[in-house]
């Protein structure tokens, strides 16, 4: 592939739609869009929380050991980071439409195969299967995003997908063990893992390019940030690393994604295993913690819009939600020492709510530093930078709760990580949050 990146203006007729809008219009379309893709990320996050879930009865019927679930999980994790690097390429390429229905398909099916198998290797042989669908999720969606939403409303839209992140791990531990008593685990793999074919029929049906589906008013609204009207072809992968803006959000994934995959997959184990509580005991304290989570990603959607219009510069205004989020993780290192079950689970809520409102400035940062062309490529390679430190973070897990059962080490690490995570990225590598530069 050629190795010049050049730019030029999309072709895009000169009319009054294509104006500057001052205010939000009428139409509402591109809101639609997005609870399209709220639909398909709660549904992406319950396929993946469903081991975690079911760890203990798993566990319990296969005999798995501590080392051996953190096989499980490398394997997901593994295929998901790979998939995202290989994904955000392809979406970039073919666009969200095909992309994303191939991706739900893929996923959708290797979550109801998990009922065909009982064993450690054919777990983890569907994990990877599972893993590689579900890497296009964050990808696509980010991608959509940027392209149905301006700059102005972009974390928000970012925040309210990551309270479909919550809804679906709200949602999982009220159902998925409801399901898996009565049902068995195999019933629970397959009922969940069917939900995501439904969504194939609206996104066919409504989901397309602004300017195909939405009113003049709102394409105006939509494309108001004139600097993003660029084409950027032929962008290699290796030029991208040549930037200072994604090694700043690579190393942002690479010292936080680890932390929000620890809660994926362990809390019901360190629950069960900590706090000696069931089945049927999980929903409440996870569904808790979760509530905390939307939270979280609400506020932290919003805030950076209040900062603005305080004065703050939009670089200002990402740059202090981010640290006020990762000064709100420090308390969870006390998790493991308080005898209260339910002031444990607010420590634990409290930091998740700080990771979604994290991720969702996290992830809109990419399309304020590169073009909409780049930013599924950008954040397929962030997001691989994520797995790598998840792949990590997990060995280490399965070995120290090998070693002593000790879940206290585990949360200390997380308490500091966004904090090392925020000096990295806003004192060392993008103080200004200037734009990349493309030639």
């Amino acid at each position: 592939m050629d190795t010049q990146v050049s730019q030029k203006e999309a072709a895009v007729p000169h009319d009054d739609s294509q104006t500057t809008a001052s205010s939000p219009p009428k139409g509402r379309y591109r809101w639609t869009i997005c609870s399209m893709l709220v639909f398909a990320t709660t549904v992406n996050y319950m396929d993946r929380q469903l081991l975690g879930l079911l760890a203990p009865m798993l566990q319990k019927d296969i005999g798995w050991t501590q080392m051996e679930y953190s096989w499980l999980v490398n394997a997901f994790t593994i295929a998901y980071g790979t998939g995202t690097l290989i994904c955000g390429r392809i979406i970039d390429k073919f666009g969200t439409k095909i992309s994303y229905a191939v991706a739900m398909v893929v996923w959708s099916a290797a979550a109801m195969l998990h009922a065909a198998v009982g064993t450690v290797v054919g777990f983890a042989i569907v994990r990877i299967i599972l893993g590689l669908g579900e890497s296009a999720n964050f990808p696509a969606a980010m991608k959509v995003i940027a392209d149905w939403h301006p700059k102005k409303e972009r974390t928000l839209a970012t925040g309210i997908l990551g309270v479909a992140v919550n809804l679906g791990v709200v949602v999982s531990p009220a159902l998925i063990p409801f399901i898996a008593i009565h049902y068995g685990w195999h019933g629970a793999f397959l009922i969940l893992g069917a939900v995501g074919f439904v969504w194939l029929i609206p996104w066919f049906f409504l989901f397309g390019k602004p300017q195909d589906k939405a009113s003049a008013e709102e394409v105006a609204w939509i494309r108001q940030d004139k600097e993003e009207h660029v084409s950027v072809e032929s962008i290699k992968w290796t030029h991208l690393l040549r930037y200072r803006q994604l090694w700043a959000f690579a190393l942002g994934k690479m010292l936080t994604d680890p932390i929000w995959w620890f809660f994926l997959f362990w809390l019901p184990k360190w629950l069960n295993e900590t706090r000696d509580i069931n089945m049927a005991g999980l929903g409440a304290p996870l569904i808790m913690i979760y509530l905390f989570a939307i939270g979280g990603s609400l506020g932290a959607g919003w805030l950076p819009g209040k900062l603005m219009n305080m004065g703050f510069s939009a670089a200002k205004a990402r740059k202090t939600t981010m640290l006020i989020c990762a000064c709100a993780v420090i308390p969870i290192f006390a998790a493991t020492q308080v005898e209260s079950l339910w002031l444990a689970v607010a420590l634990v809520g409290l930091a998740a709510a700080a990771h979604q409102g994290w991720s969702a400035n996290l992830l809109t940062s990419v399309s304020d530093l590169f073009p909409n062309a780049a930013v599924g490529s950008v954040v397929g390679i962030g997001s691989t930078f994520g797995m790598i430190g998840s792949v990590i973070f997990s060995t280490v897990i399965g070995a120290v709760l090998e070693a002593s059962g000790n879940y206290w080490a585990l949360f200390a690490i997380s308490s500091v990580a966004y904090l090392v995570a925020w000096g990295v990225m806003y004192l060392l590598l993008i103080p200004n949050m200037e734009r990349a530069k493309f030639k």
